[in-house]
């Protein structure tokens, strides 16, 4: 079974062109003024978490290697998790694991700690020692630590233009720059309440951080950074039709608000017990998942269009059945739905997985047929049950 020649076919190849999937990353670019900075920033951060931790290693050694092994492992899932979400024209790991280690080391070290050190000194002048305990951590942090993590994908753009044209691509970065600051300062936290104690039960010390901060975790820096990357691509509009200035800073203040709004709840909560226990989770995380999936909804109608184009050609072939094709481009319930046709979640599974494949390695191909696609094919039409 070929694929035949139409206006289908024009449109996956501008849709290939758009999107920049299949495109190589690259880091190291010495040309590249993007690289330098990215390369400096990290450097200079590894060394303040080095000098950070180092001061009082020996004294603390059990809560700093608790604090990575833990948070190393509670970082499997949200790998797992986020690798779900890129999906349409997915990013390349390279890229990915390019923003998380800025979001660890830059964004947390170089940016972030001095600057939030700064900023409070300047809330305790103007506030007061009581008012800047009260306000200063949600003045201060939305601002140099949102703004720190979006200058890891302005740099990635620098870097990738060709591969960050959408705003989910901006979505699915934040997210894994916002995990990198996430487990970088989860460690810290580990460390700094070590320290409180005198080192005093330093493992168990680290379990509650654990426990504390895991659960937070579902609604801190990755979502923050995924509202707010996103809203800076709405506001550059890299690719076509998506420039929405507003939308996009009000995406961008919405993860502010956020971060303000949970650094800074005691305040908020006017001193009341019950508030301040109750307003995280009852009331702040509802409001950012629901945030969340609204954002991502808005953000990957540009991928599902360019994975729908893409695929046009094989639609047209019958390599890919339309429902196939909407469960792959569609949103969550629409895979749901194409479980419950298909009756078993598995083989569900293997077809949605298969189509991805075979846009990959079109898309890889610039849409030319090479081995890999007519493999990539090939499976799928086996899955399928389909003779060619």
């Amino acid at each position: 079974m070929t694929v035949t020649s139409s206006p289908a076919k024009s449109a996956q190849l501008t849709a290939i062109e758009q999107s920049g999937w299949g495109v190589r990353f690259k880091l190291f670019q010495p040309h590249n003024a993007a690289f330098w900075v990215w390369l400096g920033g990290v450097g200079i951060g590894a060394v303040g978490m080095i000098k950070y931790f180092g001061a009082g290693f020996d004294t603390y050694r059990l809560a700093v290697t608790s604090g990575i092994l833990f948070f190393g492992i509670y970082l499997i899932p949200w790998l797992y998790f986020l690798r779900r979400q890129n999906r349409y024209t997915g990013q390349p790991g390279s890229l990915l694991a390019t923003g998380f280690v800025w979001g660890g080391f830059a964004a947390t070290f170089w940016i972030a700690l001095p600057a939030n050190a700064a900023m409070l000194e300047i809330w305790s002048k103007l506030l007061g020692p009581a008012g800047a305990a009260k306000w200063g951590a949600g003045l201060t942090a939305p601002i140099n630590e949102e703004w720190g993590k979006a200058l890891g994908l302005i740099l990635l753009i620098g870097l990738a233009p060709v591969l960050i044209r959408s705003a989910y691509d901006g979505f699915i970065i934040g997210a894994f720059i916002g995990l990198g600051f996430q487990v970088s300062e989860d460690i810290l936290y580990a460390y700094n309440n070590a320290t409180s104690t005198f080192g005093e039960n330093q493992l168990s010390s680290s379990l509650f951080i654990l426990g504390i901060r895991g659960f937070a975790g579902i609604t801190s820096h990755a979502l923050f950074s995924a509202i707010f990357c996103t809203g800076v691509m709405w506001i550059l509009g890299r690719a076509a039709g998506e420039r929405h200035v507003v939308r996009g800073v009000l995406a961008c203040l919405g993860a502010m608000f956020l971060h303000f709004a949970w650094d800074d709840v005691a305040g908020l909560a006017f001193g009341n017990a019950f508030l301040t226990v109750a307003m995280p989770y009852l009331i702040l995380m509802p409001l950012a998942i629901a945030l969340l999936l609204w954002i991502r909804r808005l953000a990957s109608s540009t991928e599902r269009r360019w994975i729908r184009d893409l695929l046009a050609p094989e639609v047209e072939a019958g390599v890919v059945d339309p429902q196939l094709l909407t469960a792959v481009s569609g949103l969550h319930k629409d895979r749901r739905h194409f479980r419950k046709v298909v009756h078993n979640r598995h083989r569900a599974n293997l077809l949605t997985e298969s189509v991805g494949d075979l846009a990959h390695e079109i898309a890889a191909a610039r849409g030319e047929e090479t081995p890999r696609v007519a493999h990539a094919r090939h499976e799928l039409l086996r899955l399928r049950g389909v003779t060619p």
